[in-house]
Protein backbone atom coordinates (compact mmCIF):
# COMPACT_ATOMS: atom_id res chain seq x y z
CA UNK A 1 0.00 0.00 0.00
CA UNK A 2 1.21 3.43 -1.15
CA UNK A 3 1.79 5.86 1.73
CA UNK A 4 1.07 9.65 1.17
CA UNK A 5 1.69 12.99 3.25
CA UNK A 6 -1.31 14.35 5.32
CA UNK A 7 -1.48 17.92 7.26
CA UNK A 8 -3.97 18.80 9.76
CA UNK A 9 -3.55 22.63 10.09
CA UNK A 10 -5.92 25.62 10.92
CA UNK A 11 -7.28 27.46 14.35
CA UNK A 12 -9.89 24.84 14.79
CA UNK A 13 -9.83 21.88 17.84
CA UNK A 14 -8.68 18.79 16.69
CA UNK A 15 -5.57 18.39 14.86
CA UNK A 16 -3.60 16.30 17.30
CA UNK A 17 -7.20 14.41 17.82
CA UNK A 18 -7.87 13.17 14.14
CA UNK A 19 -3.63 12.27 14.15
CA UNK A 20 -4.51 10.33 17.39
CA UNK A 21 -7.63 8.68 15.53
CA UNK A 22 -5.65 7.53 12.66
CA UNK A 23 -2.91 6.25 14.91
CA UNK A 24 -5.60 4.16 16.90
CA UNK A 25 -7.04 3.19 13.06
CA UNK A 26 -3.88 1.69 11.88
CA UNK A 27 -2.61 0.12 15.34
CA UNK A 28 -6.47 -1.85 15.04
CA UNK A 29 -5.03 -2.67 11.30
CA UNK A 30 -1.64 -3.95 12.77
CA UNK A 31 0.14 -1.17 11.80
CA UNK A 32 3.36 0.24 13.70
CA UNK A 33 2.83 3.82 14.60
CA UNK A 34 5.57 6.58 15.70
CA UNK A 35 4.10 9.61 17.28
CA UNK A 36 6.83 12.64 17.89
CA UNK A 37 5.56 15.19 19.78
CA UNK A 38 6.78 18.27 19.07
CA UNK A 39 6.75 21.68 21.76
CA UNK A 40 4.89 19.16 23.88
CA UNK A 41 5.64 17.36 26.92
CA UNK A 42 3.19 16.39 30.27
CA UNK A 43 0.70 13.86 30.86
CA UNK A 44 -2.09 14.20 28.90
CA UNK A 45 -4.89 11.47 29.09
CA UNK A 46 -4.08 10.04 25.37
CA UNK A 47 -1.11 8.91 26.41
CA UNK A 48 -2.39 6.89 29.02
CA UNK A 49 -4.28 4.97 26.76
CA UNK A 50 -1.36 5.07 23.89
CA UNK A 51 0.71 3.06 26.63
CA UNK A 52 -1.64 0.28 26.50
CA UNK A 53 -0.98 -0.07 23.02
CA UNK A 54 3.00 0.45 23.30
CA UNK A 55 3.64 -2.59 21.27
CA UNK A 56 2.22 -1.02 18.21
CA UNK A 57 2.50 3.07 19.07
CA UNK A 58 5.63 4.78 20.33
CA UNK A 59 5.54 8.31 21.03
CA UNK A 60 8.18 10.82 21.65
CA UNK A 61 8.22 14.15 23.15
CA UNK A 62 10.52 17.06 21.71
CA UNK A 63 9.74 19.67 24.57
CA UNK A 64 10.36 21.14 27.60
CA UNK A 65 6.93 21.45 28.84
CA UNK A 66 6.57 25.62 28.47
CA UNK A 67 7.19 26.82 25.21
CA UNK A 68 3.95 27.37 23.09
CA UNK A 69 4.55 30.50 21.53
CA UNK A 70 6.64 33.31 20.80
CA UNK A 71 10.68 33.11 20.70
CA UNK A 72 11.91 29.56 21.87
CA UNK A 73 14.53 29.23 23.92
CA UNK A 74 17.80 27.49 23.29
CA UNK A 75 16.72 24.47 25.32
CA UNK A 76 13.46 24.91 22.99
CA UNK A 77 15.99 24.45 19.82
CA UNK A 78 17.53 22.11 20.65
CA UNK A 79 15.09 19.50 21.68
CA UNK A 80 13.18 19.96 18.61
CA UNK A 81 16.21 19.37 16.87
CA UNK A 82 16.71 16.03 18.24
CA UNK A 83 13.60 15.63 17.55
CA UNK A 84 13.32 16.42 14.14
CA UNK A 85 16.90 14.04 13.55
CA UNK A 86 14.47 11.14 15.04
CA UNK A 87 11.97 11.41 13.31
CA UNK A 88 14.06 12.10 9.98
CA UNK A 89 15.93 8.67 10.99
CA UNK A 90 12.59 7.27 11.52
CA UNK A 91 10.99 7.88 8.43
CA UNK A 92 14.79 6.95 6.55
CA UNK A 93 14.19 3.37 8.19
CA UNK A 94 10.68 2.56 6.78
CA UNK A 95 10.24 0.30 10.13
CA UNK A 96 6.49 2.19 10.95
CA UNK A 97 4.16 2.38 8.58
CA UNK A 98 2.84 5.83 10.12
CA UNK A 99 4.67 8.76 11.62
CA UNK A 100 3.12 11.29 12.85
CA UNK A 101 5.09 14.93 13.68
CA UNK A 102 2.55 16.78 16.23
CA UNK A 103 2.64 20.44 16.19
CA UNK A 104 5.40 19.76 13.58
CA UNK A 105 3.93 22.85 11.59
CA UNK A 106 4.56 24.79 14.69
CA UNK A 107 7.91 23.78 14.94
CA UNK A 108 8.79 24.97 11.51
CA UNK A 109 6.51 28.20 12.02
CA UNK A 110 8.97 29.16 15.09
CA UNK A 111 12.13 28.21 13.19
CA UNK A 112 12.86 24.85 15.46
CA UNK A 113 13.73 23.37 12.26
CA UNK A 114 12.95 24.76 8.82
CA UNK A 115 10.33 24.43 6.29
CA UNK A 116 13.27 22.82 3.84
CA UNK A 117 13.69 20.70 6.54
CA UNK A 118 10.02 19.32 7.18
CA UNK A 119 10.06 18.83 2.45
CA UNK A 120 13.46 16.81 2.72
CA UNK A 121 11.76 14.40 4.85
CA UNK A 122 8.95 14.11 2.60
CA UNK A 123 11.26 13.39 -0.25
CA UNK A 124 13.11 10.37 1.76
CA UNK A 125 10.14 8.96 2.65
CA UNK A 126 9.86 5.26 1.78
CA UNK A 127 6.78 4.42 -0.40
CA UNK A 128 5.03 2.60 2.06
CA UNK A 129 4.88 5.12 4.80
CA UNK A 130 2.27 7.28 5.48
CA UNK A 131 3.18 10.96 7.91
CA UNK A 132 1.05 13.24 9.42
CA UNK A 133 1.82 16.59 10.25
CA UNK A 134 -0.25 18.31 12.58
CA UNK A 135 -0.12 22.07 14.03
CA UNK A 136 -1.52 25.42 13.26
CA UNK A 137 0.09 27.70 10.31
CA UNK A 138 1.09 25.18 7.75
CA UNK A 139 2.98 26.78 5.08
CA UNK A 140 2.11 26.78 1.27
CA UNK A 141 5.01 24.61 0.16
CA UNK A 142 4.06 21.80 2.88
CA UNK A 143 0.57 22.44 1.63
CA UNK A 144 1.72 22.19 -2.01
CA UNK A 145 3.60 18.85 -0.83
CA UNK A 146 1.09 17.10 0.69
CA UNK A 147 -1.44 14.39 -1.30
CA UNK A 148 -4.13 15.76 1.97
CA UNK A 149 -4.61 18.92 3.66
CA UNK A 150 -7.57 19.36 6.58
CA UNK A 151 -8.03 22.55 7.71
CA UNK A 152 -9.81 22.69 11.15
CA UNK A 153 -11.78 25.73 11.16
CA UNK A 154 -13.57 27.13 14.75
CA UNK A 155 -17.05 28.43 14.69
CA UNK A 156 -18.02 28.08 17.87
CA UNK A 157 -15.90 26.94 21.17
CA UNK A 158 -16.96 27.02 24.61
CA UNK A 159 -13.46 28.33 25.72
CA UNK A 160 -14.64 32.01 24.83
CA UNK A 161 -17.43 31.30 27.82
CA UNK A 162 -14.25 30.64 30.11
CA UNK A 163 -14.34 27.04 29.99
CA UNK A 164 -11.61 25.65 30.97
CA UNK A 165 -9.55 22.52 29.62
CA UNK A 166 -11.19 19.28 30.46
CA UNK A 167 -9.14 16.30 31.59
CA UNK A 168 -10.53 13.37 29.28
CA UNK A 169 -11.92 16.21 26.47
CA UNK A 170 -9.10 18.73 25.91
CA UNK A 171 -6.15 17.17 27.82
Amino acid sequence: MKGHIQIYTGNGKGKTTAALGLALRAAGAGKKIFIGQFLKSGNYSELNALKKLADQIKVEHYGIGRFVKGNPSKEDIEAGIKGYKRVARIIEKGEHDLVILDEGNIAVKYNIFSEQDLLEIFEKKPDHVEIVVTGRGASEAIMEKADLVMEMKAIKHYFHKGVKARVGIEK
